[in-house]
């Protein structure tokens, strides 16, 4: 039960924080140091941000409270954070072949890819045996994903998810 109380929780914490986090970077007068894990663009890419340090954020909030009860923590969180950046581009792809960029279903997809990502961390929880190999390569990935996320904002290559729709250009 505690597990599913965190798991929702977690939800909620990185839908929230996700979301004032798309204000940071501006309302720091726009600071490089925010713009590393907060938007500084309108890009896909940037946006993913949103989601991915909330989630880091709340993984270790959360590992205070779990990391004697699940045996593979960083496993299911990195699975599950790998989730929610993985799915926020899917929906926004798929959808825009179809029709027009809509505020509503991009935040929509936001909710659903952090509530799925949640979930599918929960369903992880103690499904394997612990292994420390494993939990080591769960936490370099995530770690990888967001060193890409800061040297992304700086230098990013010039592919679509990096460009500002708005503005044509990238990162800052």
């Amino acid at each position: 039960m505690k597990t599913l109380t965190l798991t929702i929780i977690g939800a909620l914490f990185i839908i929230f924080v996700g979301t004032s986090m798309h204000f940071f970077y501006e309302a720091s007068g726009y600071n490089y140091f925010v713009g590393s894990f907060s938007p500084v663009n309108e890009s896909v890419w940037e946006h993913l941000k949103m989601a991915f340090f909330p989630s880091i954020l709340w993984i270790l909030i959360e590992l205070t409270q779990l990391r004697k009860t699940i045996n593979n923590y960083f496993v299911s969180k990195a699975l599950g954070t790998y989730t929610m950046v993985f799915l926020i581009p899917l929906i926004y792809y798929i959808y825009n072949a179809f029709m027009e960029d809509n505020i509503i279903i991009d935040i929509g997809s936001f909710f659903a890819a952090v509530i799925i990502g949640q979930i599918a961390s929960y369903l992880l929880f103690n499904r394997t045996k612990k292994s420390t190999v494993q939990q080591y390569i769960a936490v370099i990935a995530i770690v990888l994903l967001a060193l890409m996320f800061i040297v992304f904002t700086f230098y990013p290559p010039h592919l679509t998810v990096f460009q500002d729709p708005n503005t044509g250009q990238y990162g800052i």
